[in-house]
């Protein structure tokens, strides 16, 4: 049975420190027999203005943090799930981007986040994605992989059923959520979400997770609790987070592993089936 590893980091300004946390999964994932590594949303750096963001980012063909983990995927012939900054054409914004790295070390498939996050929580964070972001344009078909057919979509887009719904109809067994959740946001919602999105997509979610604080200020925290969930909605893989009520600690640069059993999938979706009333809303393709 095919196992996924999810990794959960701390990002910060600094891509030298970030590929060297990635790196460390890479090896421990590799040595754990995994199929395949799932990490975070902006596993390359996380800068604490929008002006930071833009100025840090590179192209993966020159960027030495997508470098380093192609080269690393193509040594531990491991497959390497990863979310990262490109640049824009005209560079005044980034594209939140998600990469798929074969075991050769290829970038095979790409995916730029769809729902950016603009918010202000009371007495909790304000960001405003959209001054440094673009928009994604598309919602990618879902590929092959060693794991099954995976569907990739990024963090704030767990919050829209609409993407994973039009990506399990396309024929996805996986689904992807790297995240960098804020905590109050992760506290409320990130569990229920998942599990929900599991749920009616009868799929595999898969969501590595940031953790901690991104900065010295320490003006932004992220949530963690990277975890796996089955067809069922049954949480297979979990990682700790902030000190919670179940005691858990940060797990920064961890791995958690479960078996991808595509058996389980088909089941579910044969013993429940979803059969949609398209005669009386709209068909999501």
């Amino acid at each position: 049975m095919p196992l996924a590893a999810i990794g959960q980091i701390c990002s910060t300004s600094s891509m030298t420190h970030n590929l060297t946390q990635c790196l460390s999964l890479v090896e421990k994932a590799s040595r754990a027999g995994a199929s395949a590594l799932f990490l975070p949303e902006a596993s390359d750096y996380i800068a604490s203005n929008a002006a930071s963001t833009i100025s840090l980012c590179q192209p993966v063909t020159t960027s030495p943090f997508v470098l380093g983990l192609q080269a690393s995927a193509l040594k531990h012939r491991l497959p390497i799930n990863v979310g990262v900054h490109e640049p824009t054409t005209d560079g005044k914004k980034v594209k939140n981007t998600l990469l798929w790295i074969d075991e050769q070390g290829q970038i095979m498939q790409r995916y730029q986040k769809l729902h950016l996050f603009d918010v202000e929580i009371k007495d909790g964070p304000i960001l405003k994605e959209s001054n440094s972001v673009e928009r994604g344009p598309r919602i990618e078909d879902p590929f092959p992989t060693p794991l099954g057919k995976v569907g990739m979509l990024i963090c704030f887009d767990l919050r829209f059923p609409e993407p994973s719904l039009a990506l399990r109809h396309r024929g996805a067994q996986l689904l992807t959520y790297p995240s960098a959740f804020t905590v109050p946001t992760g506290k409320a919602h990130w569990e229920i979400l998942l599990r929900a999105r599991a749920i009616e997509t009868q799929s595999y979610v898969i969501a590595a997770a940031q953790c901690g604080f991104h900065n010295e200020e320490k003006t932004r925290r992220s949530y963690g609790h990277s975890v796996i969930v089955d067809p069922w909605g049954k949480i297979v893989a979990e990682l700790g987070g902030e000190e919670d009520e179940k005691g858990q600690g940060l797990d920064v640069g961890e791995i958690a592993l479960a078996e991808i059993d595509l058996e389980v999938c088909e089941k579910v979706r044969r013993e429940v089936p979803l059969l949609r009333r398209t005669d009386v809303y709209p068909e999501l393709v």
